[in-house]
């Protein structure tokens, strides 16, 4: 039996709906759509639960979007999940510093992680930034810390590492930050998340 990708994701969403109406959960209207892709990436229901939203925050990331802001992400694995064809629309563009030669030789030198070099690199572009973070607690950390000292002003910060070391910590320090947020409270997330995040967001 064969199904055109938009038919299977309708039903897929469909299928999402009738399950959260038997386990009781209720989505705020506001954030559906983002917590319904959060579950149709991952099968996991507890994104009903665990996603949380500061206020405001989806409004001013759509905003920030449609004014041509660019998105950084920790991964080329996020970055690959992200609808660039529609982004570019509006203007933006991806950036995953991770990988850059530069960025692997000064870590080196430094003694620390690639993910707080790319942050660092991130920091300094002169776009407005959306960053979206799904694997290293390191890079939110960072981020924060780049807040703290005013060298960048996010328009949000997608904080969805995945993990056990630091990566609750990570998210508490983003939270307690003046700065639109979306964060997956506890240990789960991921790049397909952070990506699928994004989308969620463009797609409105």
């Amino acid at each position: 039996m064969r199904h055109q990708p938009g038919v299977i994701e309708r039903e897929s969403f469909s299928i999402i709906r009738r399950e959260l109406e038997e386990r009781n959960l209720h989505l705020d209207p506001k954030t559906e759509d983002i917590v319904m892709r959060c579950i149709h990436t991952s099968a996991d229901f507890d994104y009903a639960d665990i996603l949380a939203v500061s206020p405001g925050a989806d409004d001013a990331a759509i905003k920030a979007l449609q004014n041509g802001a660019h998105i950084v992400t920790d991964t080329t694995m996020a970055m690959s999940g992200i609808n660039k064809r529609m982004l570019a629309q509006y203007g933006g563009d991806v950036h995953c510093f991770i990988s850059d030669e530069d960025v692997i030789r000064e870590a080196s030198e430094r003694g620390t992680t690639r993910a707080v070099v790319s942050m660092e690199h991130a920091a300094k572009l002169e776009q407005q930034l959306i960053f979206a973070i799904g694997n290293a607690p390191t890079a939110l950390m960072r981020l924060c810390e780049l807040i703290d000292a005013g060298e960048v002003r996010p328009a949000l910060v997608i904080g969805v590492p995945v993990g056990f070391v630091n990566v609750v910590k990570s998210k508490e320090m983003l939270m307690e930050r003046d700065v639109p947020y979306i964060v997956s409270r506890g240990n789960k997330g991921g790049s397909n998340i952070a990506a699928c995040i994004c989308n969620a967001l463009l797609y409105r």
